[in-house]
């Protein structure tokens, strides 16, 4: 599908092309921070004093929690935050808006580049006239662009380029481009392109000049403490029905989202009210007002087929009653895109995997709504989700004013109605077909699907 949105004129490097200067190099505006305090707002020093090796490392350092904790200075007096504060900023930014989306590696590979983890860090390119800022060097019209574009708006930088320089914001914005650009095009992309094009822009991606930084970051990446696997992938390779995670654990804590937090009473009363559902969360204990998602191994919340089917229901029966989607069909591609993770898999949020200018345009141009986008989190709640994925399956059942068949559609929701093949019966038909007969009215008729 493509989309009326003005992409082209952000297509430009975050960074001058030459090569990484010393931080003696960097320019610094007239902003000062003593402490983290000051750059940083009381729930994310608890979330960093909750990490137990900045804690440990504080604690060593003579900090005292409850008072002030000192920024690290480098030998010009700067402030910079040392490798173990860093991890723990980037893996709270994945762990609350990224998860299964970018590897916090990365991030921290690239500070080390960009800025070498220095908050108020700034770079003048004299060709472009611009000035990157900040940990992840992010220039103010794009952290503007992805909040009024994009729908990242944890935080409200618009017309205030100084809050690029507190850590978390600027590091949330730099995740968040990373993500646009592992999904540049409406195509997976690699590690290796995601990289250059943050170095040089999507032109030069594949260009000789982003190649050094490439090898550079490499370097840094594999001697960064605690390597991980890198987790931005293929998305339509890499999950399948089977490694679903249909073991239900319920964790506890404070910090677990809810069901209740990502649905409105109306939704949860419509769940409650299903006997399947109703069964299913009173043998696990749930009680009204905070009923717990299941979670994976990993601690990834997800949320079970029958969970997954009842919402599916209520989505149709309320807002697409006269329409030819049927239930089956949003939780078979559910089980492709998202394994059925609330935070979506790779690239795409949410069970349903649709992006936020997606639903901006379904909502705005084609008048689904009957939910409220307003940003990329609010696509992390199921019923939003859902209905999204709802209205686009049922806009590619007519595209371009013709009725489609279930092949059709099925690999237009996957792949883009531009990259349909009906020659053939490819592989994401056959992934559908096999997480469709996970679900148990699952029919024939005459040897193919009704899904329609």
């Amino acid at each position: 599908m493509t989309l009326t949105l003005s992409f082209l004129s952000y297509i430009y490097p975050l960074v001058p092309l030459d090569a990484i200067k010393a931080s003696s190099k960097f320019t610094r505006m007239a902003v000062s921070f003593k402490y983290w305090d000051d750059c940083v707002d009381p729930q994310d020093m608890e979330a960093l004093w909750a990490d137990p090796e900045v804690r440990s490392e504080w604690i060593n350092a003579g900090e005292t929690k409850g008072q002030k904790v000192h920024l690290s200075r480098d030998p010009d007096g700067q402030p910079y935050l040392t490798q173990t504060e860093m991890k723990a900023v980037a893996g709270i930014i994945v762990r609350r808006h990224f998860v299964s989306q970018i590897d916090s590696d990365m991030i921290c590979a690239i500070a080390e580049l960009e800025s070498d983890r220095q908050p108020i860090a700034t770079r003048y390119n004299k060709k472009t006239k611009e000035t990157t800022i900040g940990i992840m060097q992010i220039l103010a019209k794009t952290a503007d662009w992805l909040v009024s574009e994009t729908g990242y708006r944890e935080y409200e930088v618009e017309g205030n380029s100084k809050l690029l320089y507190r850590p978390f914001v600027n590091v949330y914005l730099g995740a968040a481009y990373l993500r646009w650009l592992s999904d540049y095009d409406q195509k997976e992309r690699s590690e290796e392109f995601i990289v250059r094009a943050y170095k040089g822009g999507t032109k030069k991606a594949t260009h000789k000049s982003t190649l050094p930084y490439w090898r550079r970051y490499l370097s840094v990446k594999e001697s960064l403490p605690s390597r991980k696997v890198f987790e931005v992938g293929p998305m339509l390779d890499n999950p399948s029905v089977s490694s679903t995670p249909v073991q239900q654990t319920k964790t506890t804590g404070a910090a677990d989202a809810t069901w209740d937090s990502k649905v409105s009473s109306e939704d949860m009363e419509e769940m409650w009210n299903h006997p399947d559902v109703n069964k299913e969360w009173s043998k696990s204990g749930e009680k009204r007002g905070k009923v717990r998602f299941s979670h994976d191994a990993e601690k990834r919340p997800y949320i079970s087929r029958v969970e997954l089917r009842v919402a599916a229901e209520t989505i149709l029966s309320k807002y697409f009653s006269t329409r030819r989607v049927k239930a089956t069909a949003l939780c078979a591609l559910a089980e492709i895109v998202s394994m059925r993770f609330v935070n979506g898999v790779g690239p795409r949020p949410g069970v349903m995997g649709i992006d936020y200018p997606t639903a901006c345009w379904l909502y705005k141009d084609l008048g689904y709504k009957a939910y409220k986008v307003e940003s990329v989190d609010d696509l992390t709640k199921p019923f939003v989700s859902m209905y999204f994925g709802a209205a686009y399956l049922d806009w590619l059942s007519q595209y371009e004013g013709r009725e489609r068949d279930p092949q059709f559609v099925v690999q237009a929701y996957l792949a883009g109605p531009k990259n349909v093949n009906l020659q053939q019966t490819g592989p994401l038909w056959l992934k559908f077909e096999e997480a469709l007969s996970r679900y148990e009215d699952f029919k024939t008729e005459q040897g193919a699907c009704t899904i329609l």
